[in-house]
Formats: structure tokens, sequence, C-alpha cells
């Protein structure tokens, strides 16, 4: 059966594999070199709160995983064991929204794979878990508090600065890394540009490039340019475009060319041109010649430039002008003409505006000699008769060529009192007529007058009935009297100067409706005047006093006095106990509406009608009422109280007064006497008790705390529980209750870190730094181990005090590095060695010698080095020999040559039997020093002989550590055979041939194997 400590370590390697299992990696064993891969790590022991386990990924790691895509959530399930507390991932919620940590923004909400119900809004629970390798909801997500213990994943990054060139971005895949290139760029690593066709020169023509990736690469750029006289036909310049193609065409170089001359144009002449590259492009010539009669304007010679423009204009054959003429003031010119103006053969027309009239011919001709035929003629205005002004009126004319001539005009003005009847303006037209006849003026009128009512009107008309001019007066009937003007006369302006007045008949005094009564009243002139009648009446609850009708006399008087109206009298009253009387009469005391109002006295309530009034018939309305004392509302004792009341005017009435009191363990929370006021309130409100209040507790630092509070938080019968976190303990009486005095019945207890076993001092030859974020070597702690030059370390470099206040590994202890043993050699070389700390190791010296005729060949000291090899080969004895004796001593070489591997494979078979004979503890131990052990022989001795044979031998270098996987070791050669060397759990130990070849033979043949599971 297996020890115990083989068991221990055996589950402790078991754990690490795991770890390492999750390490998805490629690596060309061939090249030697490989691509990185996105790698996941996860813990489970211990399990960690949200923060810590973040914490732990970036400080070994990346980061927290955060899930992506249902194929990595797919990738870890499948990959990490059941944890029942499952795992936490990294996304978190701040200020509402879900953060990823890879990110540092929002997750989207389709790609938040929240189980059903889930997120819910429970406070404090903002971390986000998955639940893996479950029933149901698997790959899920949960919110929970971020301070529970559950299992970390981490992931880390394979994109390094050199994983993809400039021109690219690393994306991250799982299991491996892509590089996306940017557009115009392509290859692994995406470092080459995009390749264009090359470019030709266009006739005539020529492009310059610049060219930042490579000549007719992405992002070329190409100018194009074309020589004097040729213009560019196309885009001028040319970029090499992602697609590996340029964004336009090549240009072409065309030649300038000048508008086309038109040889028929040219009257009166005739053109001759040539063309040395193309018609009327560039270089071009014409040649302008005129006709008999016809006269040359410009330069008769024109050339096509490189701008493609003429030298100058295209001259023109003249014909020969007579001398410009104008067409007469106020008058116009027509002429007719084949090419321009006033030449041979043209003739102009005249005319004149309107009115005006043509003085001279009215045609005249250009002649051959350039001379007119007749002089130029001139134009005249047209004249109308004189006027003279109508009766009563005057009249003014004014015209811009004369008085009485065209576009004069005449106004006509009537004097005051009259007006125009007709137009008051005529105009000379152009046939020398006036546009109207002259108007005539009429005295004006006024509005006719009729005769004021009751009276009469007799009037003027020195211009007619009632018009400019005419007077009027008015006259009153007898008994009426005049009201305004009596005289009025019609002005200029066609109004009257004064209104017609009126006769209105007498009027008598106002009379009003008499106190408490009404006054109906007849008006047959308008209000109270003569013949108006007027009767009096009282209202309910007056008597009438006097004559009730009178009339208004043609004297302007009434004939009779306005009657009186007296209210009638109700009974006397008197006020109620304990109660007053307030009495107001308009019409006298205990009259008609006459009210009387009861108050009562203070801390009395009226009991019935507060007002009576007396009515029409005499009587009153309402009787006297009572005054009760005031009520208070009922009271009852406070919780946990009592509660005594004194009543003088009936239970809680005015001037009851009640002391409240509290029981035992409760303090008064207000007044404790209260009075009922006269306004039926009391003046304070019934206190309450309320339980006294110990001072509040906190949960001890990594602990909680739990109370119930029958009474309110942190009072008079409160208890409360403390509690401490995994890794701590309780130092004080865990339970404490709040008494009646207000304190609390015991000390808070405190949580104090867990202890480790103390750690006094490192290793021999080896060095400790430890890490106590509690207390001296608690929970927690962290101490890390390392050892001196020319020392490895047994066990492992870290260990951590745990929750149960043990260390989580068996301390490390410093070993000597060991170098091979130099045993006794043959004569003639001896050797003499010191050994500082142990026999052949760490700091060892060996000096070696030769005796007699021999000389030394190799190194004369060597040191064993700090990592367990000696510093050079053996050295050996050499001796000079003739030729025949060198041969032989290379014939014995060579058969030693061949013997040195079968050596080598024979020291493996020991090494594995050793091996398989110890137990798991010695197994680290082991390979590293007898790898070491074989590395040094091959090193030092194997490869120059075997190289003799023509085997190869390739040893990568050991990467080895008690916590983690060996890297494979291979010695190796492709056509003899091999030896494999694998790390414990990971594979076999191998050592053998290529099958079917056998080196001793040639033949091929079946090599035989030793096969061993580690």
């Amino acid at each position: 059966m297996m020890s115990q400590e083989s068991v221990d370590i055996q589950q402790t390697l078991h754990h690490r594999v795991l770890i390492a299992a999750l390490i998805i990696f490629t690596q060309d064993l061939s090249s030697g070199g490989g691509a990185q891969a996105w790698t996941y790590n996860y813990s489970i022991g211990p399990n960690r709160r949200w923060l810590q386990a973040r914490q732990w990924c970036q400080e070994h790691f990346t980061d927290m995983v955060t899930i992506q895509s249902q194929e990595e959530t797919d990738f870890i399930n499948n990959l990490l064991p059941f944890n029942p507390k499952y795992y936490w991932i990294g996304v978190r919620r701040v200020d509402g929204a879900w953060i990823s940590v890879m990110t540092n923004e929002t997750v989207p909400e389709d790609a938040q794979n929240w189980a059903p119900d889930e997120p819910d809004g429970l406070v404090g629970q903002d971390c986000v878990e998955i639940y893996l390798k479950r029933e149901i909801e698997v790959g899920m997500w949960n919110n929970e508090k971020c301070s529970k213990r559950k299992g970390t994943v981490c992931y880390s990054a394979s994109c390094t600065q050199d994983s993809c060139s400039a021109h690219a971005e690393c994306v991250e895949t799982i299991g491996n890394h892509t590089c996306q290139c940017h557009p115009g760029f392509h290859g692994p690593r995406c470092e080459e540009a995009i390749a264009c066709k090359p470019l030709l020169d266009p006739e005539q023509g020529s492009h310059q490039c610049f060219c930042p990736y490579g000549c007719n690469r992405f992002n070329s750029s190409c100018s194009f340019h074309c020589e004097l006289g040729f213009r560019l036909v196309g885009v001028p310049q040319l970029l090499c475009q992602t697609s590996g193609h340029w964004n336009h065409r090549v240009p072409l170089c065309q030649v300038e060319q000048c508008p086309v001359l038109n040889h028929t144009n040219s009257s009166g002449g005739r053109m001759n041109c040539s063309h040395p590259i193309a018609d009327y492009s560039y270089n071009s010539t014409c040649e302008v010649r005129c006709d008999e009669g016809y006269e040359l304007s410009g330069d008769g010679h024109i050339r096509c430039d490189h701008t493609g423009q003429w030298t100058a204009s295209v001259p023109a054959c003249t014909v020969k002008k007579c001398a410009p003429i104008f067409s007469p003031v106020t008058g116009n010119m027509t002429c007719v003409y084949t090419v321009e103006p006033f030449i041979f053969g043209s003739w102009c027309d005249f005319t004149c505006q309107e009115g005006y009239y043509l003085s001279g011919n009215s045609t005249l001709t250009c002649l051959a000699s350039g001379q007119w035929s007749k002089p130029t003629p001139k134009c005249a205005v047209v004249q109308c008769n004189s006027l003279e002004a109508p009766p009563h009126a005057s009249m003014q004319c004014q015209g811009p060529l004369g008085e009485y001539s065209y576009d004069s005009i005449c106004t006509v003005q009537c004097e005051e009192g009259f007006e125009l009847i007709g137009t008051n303006k005529t105009k000379c037209s152009s046939q020398g007529n006036w546009s109207h006849a002259l108007p005539l003026c009429q005295a004006k009128r006024c509005i006719p007058q009729n005769p004021p009512s009751h009276g009469s009107i007799s009037c003027s008309d020195p211009n007619g009935s009632f018009r400019f001019g005419s007077r009027c007066t008015s006259a009153c009937d007898e008994g009426f009297l005049l009201d305004g003007t009596s005289s009025t006369e019609c002005t200029s302006l066609g109004t009257w100067n004064a209104d017609i007045p009126r006769c209105p008949a007498r009027t008598c005094s106002t009379l009003n409706s008499p106190t408490n009564g009404s006054l109906s009243c007849s008006h047959p002139h308008g209000e109270f005047r003569f013949g108006s009648r007027c009767t009096s009446a009282c209202e309910e609850g007056f008597l009438l006093n006097g004559t009730a009708d009178t009339e208004c006399t043609s004297v302007g008087t009434w004939n009779a006095d306005t009657a009186l109206c007296t209210a009638k009298r109700c009974p006397s009253l008197n006020p109620p106990s304990h109660g007053s009387l307030s009495c107001s009469g308009p019409h006298g005391e205990f009259r008609f509406a006459s009210q009387c109002t009861s108050s009562c006295e203070e801390g009395f309530v009226l009991n019935g009608t507060s007002s009576a009034e007396c009515t029409s018939v005499g009587t009153w309305n309402a009787d006297i009422p009572r005054c009760p004392a005031t009520r208070c509302p009922t009271l009852n004792s406070p919780t946990n109280g009592s509660l005594s009341c004194s009543h003088p005017h009936g239970e809680f009435r005015f001037g009851s007064r009640c002391t409240s009191a509290c029981e035992e363990g409760f303090l008064l929370n207000g007044m404790a006497d209260t009075e009922c006021t006269s306004v039926g309130t009391w003046n304070a409100d019934t206190p309450l008790c309320t339980a006294k209040t110990c001072p509040a507790l906190n949960p001890p630092s990594h602990g909680s705390l739990s109370c119930s509070d029958p009474h309110g938080e942190f009072r008079f019968g409160s208890q409360c529980t403390s509690d401490c976190e995994e890794g701590f303990l309780l130092n004080g009486t865990t339970d404490t209750e709040c008494t009646s005095l207000g304190t609390w019945n015991t000390e808070q207890p405190h949580c104090l870190a867990r202890p480790c076993p103390l750690l006094a001092e490192a290793p021999q030859h080896g060095r400790m730094n430890c890490s106590h974020p509690h207390s001296l070597f608690s929970y927690d702690s962290h101490c890390d181990f390392g050892c001196t030059e020319g020392f490895w370390l047994r066990g492992t470099p870290t260990v951590t005090c745990n929750s149960s206040g043990h260390w989580s590994r068996d301390l490390p202890t410093c070993e000597l590095v060991q170098c091979e043993v130099i045993r006794a050699l043959s004569l003639p070389l001896s050797v003499n060695c010191s050994h500082p700390l142990g026999n052949f190791s760490f700091g060892s010296q060996c000096l070696f010698t030769c005796k007699g005729r021999f000389s030394l060949n190799g190194t004369e000291l060597l040191l064993c080095s700090p990592t367990g090899f000696w510093s050079d080969g053996l050295p050996n004895c050499t001796e000079d020999l003739p030729v025949g004796a060198a041969m032989l001593m290379y014939t014995g070489i060579t058969a030693t040559s061949v013997l040195v591997p079968l050596a080598l494979i024979g020291l493996a078979a020991l090494i594995l039997t050793q091996f398989k004979r110890k137990g798991n503890r010695a197994r680290s131990d082991f390979i590293v020093g007898n790898m070491r052990w074989v590395q040094e022989r091959v090193h030092s001795r194997g490869k120059e002989a075997l190289h003799t044979v023509g085997l190869h031998i390739s040893v990568s270098p050991w990467a080895f550590s008690p916590d983690t996987a060996f890297s494979p070791s291979v010695v190796q050669n492709p056509a003899l055979g091999f030896l494999n060397l694998s790390p414990p759990g990971f594979g076999a130990f191998q050592l053998g041939s290529v099958p079917g070849w056998s080196p001793s033979t040639g033949r091929k043949e079946k090599a035989e194997k030793c096969s061993e599971g580690l």
C-alpha cells in the first residue's frame, strides 16, 4: 500500500495538474518557436470574495474571465470541475449598469446570460456568478453579494507587442489569437502591403510616385504631368487602394486645342492655315488677306500657343463707313445695314416722339462716297388754344415745354363756399386739343332744418334754400323753455354753425323713495317734469305716514309732500346664562330687522342659534341659546405607562388636568401634564414612553452582527449576537443585551485572525519573505522562500496560512547542489579536490595533473558551478607518438565512441529503476539530480562521441519548479533514434531507436523499446 505521505503528495500534484490542464497552448517543436494562446486558470482552494478573486487574477495573470460568447461558456463548463459555491466572473453592477472588467463598458443586453428571474433587485447583490456543472441553468448568470466566497476563474492574454505588425489588431480567441489586418495589408502578421499593377508613363508625359510601403503598393500615390503644349486628360493623381487596384485609369496627354476658325466668316477677305500636329492645335498658324475695297483691321498672322489660345483675335476686312449720325432731340432713328452701322449701303428712318412733329427729310442714305444723302431732320413741339377762368373761380396753367403747349396742365379752383362741378384739371394732348372742358363753381348746401318740438323756425336764403349764407331763427311754444342758441348760419364748409335748439317742459324737484318704501311715477314730458305723477308705498314690516299721491304742476312744484315709513316693534330680549347679548337695530331698538347675537364666556360652547332677528310681523325668528362647558378629546394611557386626571367641569371638559407616567425601562418623551383649554384642545400632546437607548453597535471587523429589537434598534430589551468570518476567531462573549439602564450587559467581542505556527527563521542557506494582512503568522499570511546561490529548494516556494490555522504546505528546505562525482582516475592522470561545503558539491574545486612524459589536454582546474555542472569537461593526458601509434589510438577512440551511447542507454535504464522504487515525494528530487547528470554527460562527453558515429543529440534546457510542470526535453536523432523525457504526470519515459533501423547491423528490423509509465 502507498504511504499517507505519498497520498498527500499525489493529491497536491493532482490539483496542480488540473490548473495546468486549463492552459491551452500550441508549440512547434521542430522549429523551436510557436504561437501563444489565450489561457485560463482557476482556483477553488480557497474560495474568495469577488474583489479578492479579481486581485488574485490581476496579480498572477491578466484579469477575471468575462464570458463573451456561448462558445466560451461551453469551453469553460467542460474543463472546470464542479464547485458547490460556483465561480465568480468579471461582471459587476456599477451605477445600475452591468460593467465588464475587461472593457470597462456596459455588457450588451444580448450578451447577458441571466438565469430565469435574474438579476433580482436586492440591495448589495452587485457581483455575478456563473453556474457550471449544474443539472439546470448551466452556464447562466446570477447576481450575488460580493462578500460571498466562490471559485476564481482567470485568463492570461496571449497578444503581445510582437504578435502582430503595426498594421493589425491582435484579437484574442479561445486557444489561439489572430491578427486582424488593417485595410491594405495582408500576411500572417499583416506586415506586407497589398501590391497594385506597375504604372507606365503616358505619351508626351511622365509620372512621379510617393511609396510609403514600397513601390506600387497600398497607399502609393503617383502624380502625372504632360509636356508643354499638352494637357492631362483624366485624374492627375492615382492612389493604390486596399483592393490592389489603382483608384483611376492612367491619364492621357492630349495636345492643346485652339477654337476652330470659320473661313466663311471672313467677309471681304480670305484666310489660309497650316497644322503641323493636328487641326487648330498647338503650333497651328493662320494668315488673313482682304479683297479690294476692304481694309485689314488687326494683325494678319496668328498662332495657336501652348495654352490653347490664339496669339491674337482673327483680323477682319472692314468696309468703308459714313460719319455716325444721331437721332434728333425728342425724336427716334431706325437704321438698316448689312454688316455693321453706317457702312456703305446703310439707310436711316427718322420719327418724332409724341407731342412733336418732324421738320426735314424722314430718310437718309450712306452713299458710295462715304457721305449721307441729306442733312439730319429736327422735331418741333405741338401747341393748344388759350383758356379763360370760369365765374367764382381762379385758373393756373403750367407746362414743361411752354404755356398752352404739349403736356401743359391748367388747374381750376373755386372760391370759398363754392364747390367744383366737373374736372378741375385739363391737359394739352399731342394732337393740340384739351383733354377736358372747364368746370363750374356752385354754392355749398347745408342739411335742411326742421322746427324743434313744441317750437317754430324762420330762415333767409341769399344763395338758395339752405345753402352757403342762409340764416335760420328758432322759438318755443308757451309753457316750454328754449334750450340752445336761437340762431344758426350755413358756413362755407356746408355745415351749420350751431345746432337747432330744443324746447323741453319745465322741471320739478327730483323725488326719492321714502326710507323702507318705494315710489312709482309716470312722466309724460320727461322725468319729474310738468305733468309727472308719483305714488308712495311702504315695504313689508313698515307703516305709511302721510299722503300717498303727488303731481308736478305747471309752475315746476309738487302739489303734496312725500309720505314716511316707520318700522314695526318686537318684544324685548334678555342675555342667556353664562353668556352675553349684543343687538343692532337699524330702525330702532327691538324693531323690524333688529338682530341680536348671543355669545358664551371663555370655556363654554354655544348650544343653539347664536343670532335672532325681528321679523316683519313683529316676532323673533329664534329662541335665546344656552352655554355649556367646552369638551376636549378623550385621552388614553400611553403604551408602557399610566394616566391620572381631574375633571372640575365634567369628564375631559374645560379645566380638566391629566398627568402621564412611564414603566421601568422607559423614558417619558414629551410633557407629563396637559390641560383642557377653553378652545376644546389639550395644551400639550400625550407623551410617549420610549425604551431607553443603548450605544449603537457595529459588526466586529471580519465578522457580522445580528440583533432582535422588540422596542426599536439598540433599545431596552434588544439582544445582539456576534459571529466571525471564516479564518477568524471570536474573542469575547457572543451575546449581549440592552438593560433598563440603557447599557449593554457585556462588552462587544472582537474577531481575531486564526494564528498559524510561528515561523521563526528562514531555512538554512535560504531566505523567507512574509506578508501579514491581519496579524503576524495568522490567517491569509503568505511566506515566499528562496535559496542562496549553490542551493536548490526542496518543496513548495510559497506557503499560506489557511482558515483552519495550518500552513498550506510543509516548509521547504535548501539542499546543496551536487556535481558529478569524479571517481579514481587511471594513470598517468591524477586529481586533487577540495570540498568546502560537501563532497563534489557547489564550490568544490578539482586540480588535474599528468605524470611522466604526458601532458594535460583540457582544463587544469574544474569548478562545481551553482547549476550543478563542472565548469568544463574532464581533461586527458596525451603523449607524442609515431604515425603508426597514432593510427592505433584513433581505432581505439572509435571503439570507445561506439560504447558511450550504450553506456548512456544503460544509465537511463538505471534511472528508471531507481525512480520506480522511490516514493512520489522523491520524484522531483531524483529527476532533477539525475537529469542534470545526464545533461552534463551529454554536454561533456556524449555529444562529441556520438557525433563520431553519426548520432545527433539535441537537449532542451529544463524549466523546473515543484509547483509547475516540466517543459519537454528531448534527446533525438532523425536517422537513429530518440530519447523522450517527460515530467511526472504527463506521459512516458522512453528510450529506443527509430522503428525499422538497427544501429549495430544497419539492417531494417524492429527496434527494441523500453517504456515505463511514470
